[in-house]
């Protein structure tokens, strides 16, 4: 039985931050909140860029998806590798609880990764909500996987190294992604297996599908959706308001969709996933599936899968938003451009779970 609660409380420097950070804003409606805080972010962003932009080499796709619509995405391909070099493609989902985000927001991120892991990011914009509601965006990411396989020779690409991986909700759909490569799917199997997944701060498990969960703790009320029920940036209360938006189907005990409650797959279900690298905030609702789906795949035995998991003590969901004004910030980026690197070079399981706090 687990017990991570002593990853939570707040770490001092988080204590001196949030001292001096405003009272959140208020909008009007949800399509305000969406496009203030996606300009924010966009803001944030190109700021990076203009120390960034003359490192990497930028291109605009188009991605038909199943239902006729066009998805933007966009690459990031260090600018000192030359023209005929082949490297290995990571597909990045942007964070926002599928409702915040956009393909100019992930910008400095994408060329950050491109350069630290010497990769080509695809950056895919997929559809938010409260326009698009469950399963779209993760169609979408099906939809772009596939795209990414149909032109890795024009993105310069191998298709025996093509990872995903994302932030929050991002991570949610890189995770559902590649289990359900895993579990057979017929219209999904063709494709060479995906080389690895780098799951930041994820969302793995439905909270009316939380019971299983539970039953792994030593107790119920060290959850982290108890211990973190009001904690900064992601409370349960902006949960339930970004998953409300989504519109699930009626949840199912007996058949759950894994697309939404990947954390609640089976140790048979999760046998031989690619690498896996998970970065969990310790002050985080949805620390402890981060948590214990690491400890499923790190233990499942027979063809149990490499893990590299990481926690940031007593950081609250969504902090590196703040850079370096949190030293973890810079820790964040060496796990996701270190962990690629190091899901592609075929890691052999250790059987052990595993936590890394530095």
């Amino acid at each position: 039985m687990c017990d991570f609660s002593h990853y939570g409380g707040k770490s001092e420097e988080w204590l001196a931050l949030e001292t001096s950070l405003p009272p959140p804003p208020t909008f009007a409606n949800v399509y305000e909140r969406q496009r203030e805080v996606n300009r924010g972010r966009e803001e944030v962003s190109a700021a990076d860029m203009k120390q960034l932009a003359s490192s990497i080499r930028l291109k605009d796709h188009s991605i038909l998806a199943r239902d006729g619509s066009a998805l933007e995405a966009r690459s990031y391909r260090p600018a000192n590798v030359e023209d005929n070099d082949r490297l290995p493609i990571y597909i990045h989902l942007h964070g926002g609880g599928y409702f915040f985000g956009s393909l100019s927001s992930e910008d400095a991120i994408s060329t950050r990764i491109a350069l630290g892991a010497g990769v080509t990011v695809v950056n895919v914009n997929y559809r938010h909500t409260p326009d698009a509601t469950f399963p779209t965006a993760w169609n979408d990411v099906e939809d772009a996987f596939y795209w990414v396989h149909d032109h890795v020779d024009e993105l310069r690409g191998n298709s025996d190294q093509i990872l995903v991986g994302g932030i929050s909700a991002g991570a949610q759909l890189a995770a559902a992604l590649v289990l359900r490569q895993n579990v057979s799917s017929p219209d999904i199997l063709p494709k060479p297996k995906i080389a690895g997944q780098i799951l930041m701060i994820p969302a793995l498990v439905h909270s009316g599908s939380y019971q299983s969960q539970l039953d792994q703790l030593s107790d119920p009320s060290l959850s982290s959706y108890v211990e973190n029920e009001h904690a900064p940036i992601l409370s349960e209360k902006v949960i339930q308001f970004f998953t409300g938006l989504l519109k699930f189907p009626v949840l199912d005990v007996e058949n759950q969709d894994l697309r939404f409650n990947t954390g609640n797959a089976s140790s048979l279900q999760v046998k031989g996933l690619p690498p896996t690298v998970l970065g969990i905030a310790g002050m985080d609702p949805l620390r402890d599936e981060g948590l214990l789906y690491g400890k499923k795949l790190a233990e499942a035995g027979h063809d149990s899968v490499a893990t590299d998991i990481h926690v940031f003590k007593g950081l609250p969901h969504g902090f590196r938003r703040y850079g370096e004004r949190l030293s973890e910030s810079a820790r964040w980026d060496k796990i996701m451009e270190n962990g690629i690197r190091w899901a592609i070079s075929h890691p052999e399981p250790s059987g052990k779970f595993e936590i890394k706090t530095a």
